[in-house]
Parts: C-alpha cells; sequence; structure tokens
C-alpha cells in the first residue's frame, strides 16, 4: 500500500515457524523410524549409511546412530576391498568434521572419531593433529578434544618434548589455560622424572604414567616454578597457574605399610591399623601366635566399610587369656609384603606396637618438595604476592598449605588467622574452609600428643566442624570433643577401639553412627546435643561395658518413659543422667 512493504505481525511469523518445525519433525522422525526398522530386520546397505548421516547431521549426540552406523561400517569391512574401506572411512572422517562444527564438544562424534580411526587401514596421524590445533585454538578447553588428542598422541608416536612444546605455546598466549596446565604435569615427569634412569627416549613413544613416579627433578621443577609464578603475579585470580602449581609442590604417595598392631587379652581381639584403607579379606591377611597360622576371620570395624585403615579378629575362647603368659604375634601382609611383630608380657593385659613417626610420616604434607629451602623460598614469594593482593583466595590458601608442610606447629597461629580471612573474602566455600580447618586442627593435635606419647586426646573450644584421621586414634582411651560445632560421630569413629571414655558435650551431634561396637567404652558424656529420639542411641547398645551416660539438654530427655525405655535399650548403663 503506497509502496510500502507489508510486514507480517508477529503472530504471523511465529505460527510460520511452527508449521516449519513440524514439517521438519515429520521429516526427521519418519528418517529416524527408517533406520530403526532396517536396524531391527539387520539391513546394512548404503541406504542405511546415508540415512544415518543425514539425521546425525543435524543432531550429533543420537548415540544409537553412532552404534547403528559402527555396524554398518563393520559389515562393509567384509564385503569390500582394503581400499575401498580406506575410502570409506575417509570419507566418514569428513563428515565427523562436519558434525564437530554443529557441536564441537559432541561425545558421540569424538568417540566415533576414535573408533573410526584406529580401524582405519592407512591412518593418517599428521591430519588428526591438525585438526586436534584447528580445534583448540577456538576452544583450548575442549576436553573431547584434548582425550582425542592424547590418543593420537600415544597412536602416532609424538616425542614428549614435541608436546610439551605444544604446552609452551598454548600457555605463552593464554595464562588461562588449565587443560594446557594439566596435560603439561603428566608430560614432565615422563621428559624429566626424578629418577634420570627412568628417563625415556625423547624419539620414542611415551611409557604410560602409571608406570613411573609422578614426581619431577628438580632442575625442572626450579623452571616451572619460574614459569607457573610469571602466570600467577600476571593474574593472581586465575585459578589454573595456583592448581599447577599445588601440583608441583608435589603430593607424596604415602607408603603402604602396616602402621600398628594391638592386641588385648580381655576380649582377645587384635586390631591391625594400616597407613591407608584396605580390604583386608582379599589383600592376604596373615596371623601368626607363638610361630602358629590361626584361623581367624577379620572385619572392619564398621559394616559400612569394605576397604578401611582398621580391622580387628577375635581368638577363639582361652587363646590369650592366660595372664601368666607371654605371646608373640605377627600380622604378615602377603600382599606388599610386610609384617609387624608384638609381643604381649606376663601380667598385661594388652600391648601395641607402632613405629615412632614425624609429622611428614604421620600426615604427608599436600605440599612436599624434599628441600626445606624450596619450600622457604616459594612462601615467601607467595607472600610478596598477598601483600600485592592481601584478599586473594588462592594466595591465602596456598600459603596455608606451604606453612603446613615447613612447620604446622610452629606457623599454627599464621594459619588460623589465614582460615579467617579464608571465610570472609569466599564467604561461599566457608564450610569447606572450615573442614579444613578442622582437619589441619586435628593433625596438630595428634602431633602434640604423638610427642608426649599419650592416649589421651583432648581437643575441645576449637570450632571443629568435621572428624578425621580418626584411624591414627586407635589406641587413644579418652576423648574430648567439647564445644565444637560437631553434627554427628561417624562410622570411622568405630576405629577407636581402646576407648574407655567419650566427652562430646556442647556441639549440634544429632547421629551417634559411628559408635559401633567400641569394647571398652564406659562412659558417654553428650550434654547439651541436638540428640532428639530413641533411635538416635540404638548404637550405644552395641557397646557391652557402657556404665554412664549423661545426656541432659538434649530434646530426647523430653520423650515420655525415657528412662525406663533407655533402661530398656541400654541394661548395662547404671548411672544415668537426664
Amino acid at each position: 500500500m503506497h509502496g510500502r512493504v507489508k510486514v507480517k505481525s508477529t503472530a504471523q511469523q511465529e505460527e510460520e515457524k511452527r508449521k516449519e518445525r513440524e514439517k521438519k519433525l515429520k521429516i526427521y522422525v519418519a528418517a529416524r523410524d527408517a533406520c530403526f526398522s532396517k536396524r531391527k530386520e539387520g539391513i546394512f546397505d548404503d541406504e542405511a549409511l546415508q540415512i544415518s548421516q543425514q539425521l546425525l547431521s543435524s543432531n550429533p549426540d543420537f548415540a544409537t546412530l553412532w552404534n547403528y552406523r559402527r555396524e554398518i561400517l563393520m559389515h562393509l569391512e567384509t564385503v569390500k576391498e582394503v581400499d575401498e574401506v580406506q575410502k570409506i572411512y575417509v570419507a566418514e572422517l569428513s563428515f565427523l568434521e562436519s558434525c564437530l562444527k554443529v557441536n564441537p564438544k559432541s561425545y558421540g562424534s569424538w568417540h566415533h572419531r576414535w573408533w573410526v580411526s584406529t580401524r582405519l587401514p592407512k591412518p593418517d596421524w599428521a591430519r588428526e593433529l591438525n585438526l586436534c590445533d584447528r580445534c583448540l585454538s577456538l576452544d583450548d578447553r575442549n576436553f573431547h578434544c584434548w582425550d582425542y588428542r592424547r590418543m593420537v598422541v600415544k597412536m602416532s608416536g609424538v616425542p614428549v618434548d614435541q608436546e610439551l612444546a605444544f604446552t609452551d605455546r598454548l600457555i605463552g598466549s593464554n595464562f588461562s589455560n588449565y587443560s594446557s596446565w594439566h596435560y603439561r604435569s603428566t608430560l614432565l615427569p615422563l621428559l624429566h622424572p626424578e629418577s634420570p634412569c627412568h628417563k625415556p627416549p625423547q624419539s620414542s613413544t611415551p611409557p604410560s604414567p602409571q608406570i613411573l613416579s609422578h614426581r619431577v627433578c628438580e632442575e625442572q621443577l626450579l623452571k616451572e616454578y619460574e614459569l607457573v609464578q610469571n602466570a600467577f603475579f600476571t593474574d593472581p585470580n586465575d585459578q589454573s597457574a595456583w592448581f599447577y602449581y599445588r601440583w608441583l609442590l608435589g603430593r607424596a604417595e604415602r607408603e603402604e605399610m602396616i602402621s600398628c598392631v594391638y592386641v588385648c587379652r580381655d576380649e582377645e581381639r587384635v586390631a591391625v591399623a594400616f597407613s591407608g584403607p584396605v580390604n583386608a579379606q582379599a589383600c592376604g591377611l596373615l596371623l601368626v601366635l607363638d610361630g602358629l597360622p590361626q584361623r581367624v576371620e577379620w572385619r572392619s570395624v564398621h559394616p559400612r566399610f569394605k576397604h578401611s585403615p582398621v580391622w580387628i579378629c577375635d581368638f577363639p575362647p582361652g587363646t590369650i587369656s592366660d595372664i601368666p603368659n607371654e605371646h608373640n604375634l605377627t600380622v604378615h601382609w602377603t600382599e606388599k609384603p610386610t609384617r609387624r611383630d608384638c609381643a604381649l608380657y606376663t601380667g598385661r593385659s594388652e600391648s601395641w606396637c607402632r613405629d615412632s613417626a614425624t609429622d611428614q610420616e604421620l600426615f604427608r604434607s599436600e605440599l612436599s618438595v624434599e628441600k626445606t629451602s624450596v619450600l622457604q623460598s616459594e612462601l615467601q614469594s607467595c607472600n610478596q604476592l598477598q601483600e600485592l593482593e592481601p584478599l586473594n583466595k588462592w594466595c591465602l590458601l596456598t600459603i596455608i598449605l606451604l606453612m603446613r608442610a615447613l612447620d604446622p606447629l610452629g606457623y599454627e597461629k599464621e594459619t588460623l588467622a589465614h582460615f579467617q580471612t579464608l571465610k570472609e573474602v569466599d564467604s561461599m566455600r566457608s564450610a569447606y574452609y572450615s573442614d579444613l580447618c578442622s582437619k589441619f586442627m586435628i593433625e596438630n593435635t595428634i602431633l602434640k600428643m604423638e610427642y608426649a606419647e599419650v592416649r589421651v586426646f583432648s581437643i575441645s573450644d576449637k570450632n571443629l566442624t568435621t572428624l578425621c584421621h580418626l584411624d591414627q586414634l586407635l589406641l587413644v582411651t579418652h576423648i574430648n570433643l567439647s564445644s565444637n560445632q560437631l553434627q554427628r560421630l561417624p562410622p570411622q569413629f568405630a576405629m577407636l577401639q581402646c576407648l574407655e571414655v567419650l566427652e562430646a558435650d556442647n556441639n549440634s551431634i544429632e547421629n551417634l553412627e559411628g559408635i559401633y561396637h567400641l569394647p571398652k567404652l564406659e562412659e558417654v558424656i553428650l550434654k547439651n546435643n541436638k540428640i532428639s529420639s530413641l533411635s538416635d542411641l540404638q548404637p550405644l547398645a552395641s557397646c557391652p561395658r557402657l556404665k554412664r551416660l549423661d545426656l541432659r539438654g538434649n530434646p530426647v530427655t523430653q520423650t515420655a518413659d525415657v528412662e525406663s525405655k533407655l533402661a530398656e535399650l541400654l541394661p548395662s548403663v547404671t548411672d544415668l543422667l537426664l
């Protein structure tokens, strides 16, 4: 009208789009049904290949169609000549490139490309590396592409030093490239291992990382420190370099061993503590008493644990209960192999054997570079950065870890102050910092206890939110957890096989799951907690020696006839305070 273009209304445009979508959907569903029908009938022809290609071009995340497509290709392998199969698979790779343009992070497309590449009669690995380079130039955090690249590198035997240079280029162009930092961490131990005798030839296919130590030689470490410090001084808030930095400082792998053997005449029981969780029923644990192998049944301290750091077994009645006699006991861990001896002397009701351990042996610090001078230098660098960026959470957390590695007790005051700052500047993760701080406080308390060689563990009024390292408390007889922020006694609490007195008043405890078959427990003080029902107290019924129970200030005391019900639930208790 008057030369003006007629503009369709919004409603008309939406209606036309709806009709167009319906038309496309009908075509898509018809093609899908045709494909499913062919697969059901066992038809693997070129038409099925074409239909599946049409569907996957628009939706490359259709896993069933990729499976069908592989079935078709495997069938064609049996009826075609090798040259024809080569052409088919080369065409398949070209088709896959178009799928990756639709979705560069398609699980199905990358997996199918890996499958095709491994079946290709004459693979062109240079082409595949070039494809990875192009994809990573568009998105350097495409982890599907990184996984595929690692496979190509392994299959084609790309030298390790060449791949390390590749990470140099990517990191140099973008310090925030987390994937490149991670890939670098897998390459360095292969090219610069701590032990020179393990160093592989640079031109050979890299060996599997599983067979080498993850540690890197000191000379290369110093170069890496300089590189990563350039990164986090450039952008202190980027997490990629900080994570790599913590990896560089290293985590020592704790040697697997039997750390303690405890034997008790009264219960005729043996408890064995390991340096980490194991399955004693499957790992070949042999108990020898006075030179004779014993037929005993090992069990974890709690039914929930198939793997546990502490395992126990019972002798047949009368085996070691004779006070006048001495017994020599040996526990063999045949899987390692390692062993530990323990003598139960005349007149002694219990005995144990454990190594005197330093703090480095008890708690392998997350940062464990061997030379203290290196750690001290890194702490100084981080402190300098913290002066420039006082509220940088990554810097604060790394300083805490460095202090832990250098002197956990000497830096305790500074560590607590840094944790408080962390909770303020990163409030969304305050619970994590509280748990981590609790872990460090428990470690410090255990260290002090070890140095004094006592069996009392007291850590009251420290704002604990979680319990850990309970396997280190196997020999503890008295534990005081009062005035903290604990909400439960976890199943790991059952590792305290020698515990006689538990004080945990003024917490927020609702769950006593960990008080399970503690054979020596006699006194439990749980004043001012949040135990609200009798069922919450059920685990106490498994403690045969329990005599005194203090529940004052708990909601459960308001239950009708609570005293009579508790007397029925816990008949061994003679001193009940409500």
